[in-house]
């Protein structure tokens, strides 16, 4: 009897658990939203940060695949950061079809401005759950992520 039980509460802890992802998700992304410096969206945010940090040129494609979005979806956000002159895309020179982005002082200067508002934000949420509860949490959804990623759902 114990046996068909398992598996109703496998689902519901995993009912529970995207729903909580889902949940802190769309809290986290309007929280952050609202102190990003103006004009900036979350996408925006997201590749300066991760120009930022790889410190490397990427193509859209390679882009569009690091955040699991479409290269219509990552080509809008790099023609916006474009535009306001966050990023710097060039031809790649070996083959002209493929074009190569790289993060501007002007990027790098507003990543740095959007982290400088974001931190306290996030900061406050770590400090009031505990870092080592954070910690052990990280582990975890890093673990998720590379299941999800892996089995291509």
């Amino acid at each position: 009897m114990s046996h068909d039980k398992t598996p109703e509460r496998t689902d519901d802890i995993a009912v529970a658990l995207f729903g909580e992802l889902f949940m802190a998700d769309q809290l986290a992304r309007n929280r952050i939203s609202k102190v990003l410096p103006k004009g900036m969206e979350l996408s925006h945010f997201s590749v300066l940060n991760h120009l930022a940090r790889i410190n490397d040129e990427r193509t859209p494609a390679q882009l569009a695949k690091a955040f699991h979005v479409t290269r219509g979806a990552m080509t809008n956000t790099l023609a916006r950061l474009e535009w306001a002159g966050h990023v710097h895309i060039r031809p790649d020179w070996e083959d002209a079809r493929q074009k190569f982005v790289a993060i501007s002082p002007s990027g790098r200067s507003a990543r740095d401005s959007a982290v400088a508002a974001v931190v306290p934000l996030i900061g406050e949420v770590v400090q009031a759950i505990g870092a080592d509860r954070v910690r052990a949490l990280l582990t975890v959804l890093r673990e998720l992520r590379v299941r999800l990623e892996d089995d291509g759902i």
